[in-house]
């Protein structure tokens, strides 16, 4: 008598059958993240350029992240920053939620010059803008 494991096995491993198929169409980029990788994502996403070029024509001292955001894509826009050599030196600082240690960590590795959890981003805001 088969064990229900072995009927689902049978059962996960069989070809199917029915014909419906659905095509997806998928795109490889390479590993890691640079202005490339950025410049292919972003139109997918419907991504405007718009950070990068308000940097680009503003020229600000410092750039602000809020590293939770997920419709700025905060890192694909950091990214995009430190790749452009006219615009490398703009400090950035990020403020994230404290219980997310890997976008921490992630933003240190994109080049993010300070991250920060956001109580403490708030306490410092004053003196932070003060110093820009």
């Amino acid at each position: 008598m088969p064990t229900a494991t072995n009927t689902i096995e049978a059962l996960a491993t069989q070809e199917y059958k029915y014909g419906f198929v659905t095509e997806v169409e998928t795109e490889s980029v390479p590993k890691g993240l640079n202005e490339d990788v950025i410049r292919l994502i972003s139109p997918k996403k419907n991504e405007p350029d718009w950070m990068l070029e308000q940097a680009q024509a503003l020229r600000p001292a410092l750039a602000i992240f809020d590293l939770n955001s997920q419709r700025l894509q905060p890192l694909s826009t950091l990214a995009g920053l430190k790749a452009d050599a006219s615009l490398a030196g703009i400090r950035t600082i990020g403020f994230v939620s404290h219980v997310h240690v890997a976008l921490i960590e992630a933003a240190r590795s994109a080049g993010m010059d300070e991250v920060m959890v956001r109580s403490a981003f708030v306490a410092k805001l004053g003196d932070i803008v003060g110093n820009a």
